[in-house]
């Protein structure tokens, strides 16, 4: 059996570009929401997001980068270039030839395509547009793969390149698509993750469309309070997270430091709803059951439980179904948050972002704590480490994720046995 172990971390994120300034924020239970400032949300029904305060270039990128890549794809290099400078390798072109990229995106490339087209129609003015208004670096933007290729092409890696894209739980897909394909032998490293920047008119009028967000404007600090009784719906939010993946024997072998192996991942799909979810959760119970059978751990093994935790009524009450029927009386001891209370929902990117948080969970002994949670909803009724971070060892943890279409996901990460 081939084991595969995390050795590089990765994240821009609100509140904290860096693993470092990350993981600050999240351990002191700092919220990132806040009115948006990127455009002006004036007649949207929810006017708050979590924004990264990212700037490319002092991110290290080019100006020419700058030009050629959406945010998205910005904020994918700057993680991948952290966890890959984390992780210590030193290649060799034979191992670049083995060596893979494995990014997830919920919707692409929406600002480059959002604000090109409206600078070609005159604002929506123009049925017939002028193509010679935008950019020469718009099929990049249509396609979303060139965010693996662009990270590919950066690292000189020559192995399999993918994006994933499944909605809301695309990261956790894609960091589960490089375990396989290390498992396959079609790559010995991967850097795996995903990325989105969804905080654009078009995707807050989509949302506003659905009433998913919240339209608890005049408090943006407290706007996202997952499993609360008076949680109003999520708070969009954005940024990436990549992980350096590789076989644990070669990380041991070569002294590197490992914040965790992958136990197990499954993904389901409910076949139900394109939004809606079984209030019984059996889907998302079943991608958890198996995810914990492949990593051949019972339920009172887990020291934490990542939660996908949107901070709407019916996915907060699915997702904690789908923890009783998982884990039985176990789910009532296990430490459960969601970040997303600190940092929104970014969409593809976050099933990443909260797996780098359950390695650093891992790696550091400290629990994140779901913010602005004051009020019980009974049916909201485990434990979800309201408001301040505990510290604990943290052998194992769980990640789960519920997107649009019916997706349910989940992955498992450990403290390899030969480290504990």
């Amino acid at each position: 059996m081939t084991r595969v172990a995390v050795t590089g971390v990765g994240v821009v994120a609100p509140g904290g570009i860096g693993r470092t300034s990350f993981w600050d924020c999240l351990s002191s239970g700092r919220t990132a929401t806040r009115r948006i400032s990127s455009f002006d949300p004036a007649g949207f029904r929810s006017q708050v997001a979590a924004e990264c305060d990212f700037d490319p270039q002092a991110a290290g990128l080019s100006p020419r980068q700058v030009r050629r890549f959406d945010r998205m794809t910005q904020f994918a290099l700057v993680a991948a270039r952290e966890a890959f400078e984390d992780s210590g390798l030193e290649l060799s072109d034979a191992a670049r030839d083995m060596f893979g990229v494995s990014l997830g995106s919920a919707v692409g490339a929406t600002i480059t395509l959002e604000n090109d087209y409206v600078i070609a129609s005159d604002s929506g003015r123009d049925w017939l547009v002028d193509e010679g208004a935008v950019q020469p670096y718009l099929y990049q933007a249509l396609v979303p793969s060139s965010m693996a290729a662009e990270v590919s092409a950066h690292f000189e890696l020559h192995g399999p390149a993918t994006v994933v894209s499944t909605g809301c739980t695309s990261g956790i897909d894609s960091i589960g698509h490089a375990l396989h394909m290390i498992e396959d032998g079609d790559a010995d490293f991967v850097l795996a993750g995903a990325s989105d920047a969804p905080i654009s008119p078009i995707s807050v009028a989509a949302f506003d469309a659905i009433r998913a967000t919240t339209d608890e404007n005049d408090d943006p600090t407290h706007a996202s309070r997952p499993f609360d009784l008076t949680r109003a719906g999520f708070v969009l939010g954005e940024g990436a997270a990549v992980l350096m993946l590789e076989k644990l024997d070669h990380a041991l072998a070569r002294g590197a430091h490992i914040y965790c192996e992958i136990g197990g991942y499954a993904s389901r799909c409910n076949g139900f709803h394109m939004t809606g979810l079984r209030p019984d959760g059996l889907e998302m119970s079943m991608a958890i059951t198996e995810a914990m059978n492949q990593s051949r751990l019972n339920p009172d093994a887990l020291g934490y439980i990542s939660a996908h935790g949107s901070g709407t009524k019916q996915n907060d009450r699915h997702e904690t179904a789908a923890f009783k029927k998982a884990l039985g009386a176990a789910a009532y001891e296990v430490p459960i948050s969601s970040i997303k209370s600190m940092i929104g929902h970014s969409l593809g990117a976050i099933g990443s972002i909260e797996m780098a948080a359950c390695a650093l969970a891992i790696d550091t002994g400290v629990i994140p704590p779901t913010a602005n949670w004051s009020n019980r909803d009974p049916e909201c009724d485990l434990d979800y480490v309201p408001n301040i971070a505990r510290t604990a060892t943290v052998d194992t943890a769980l990640s789960v994720g519920s997107g649009f279409g019916g997706f349910q996901s989940a992955m498992v990460f450990t403290r390899p046995a030969e480290l504990r």
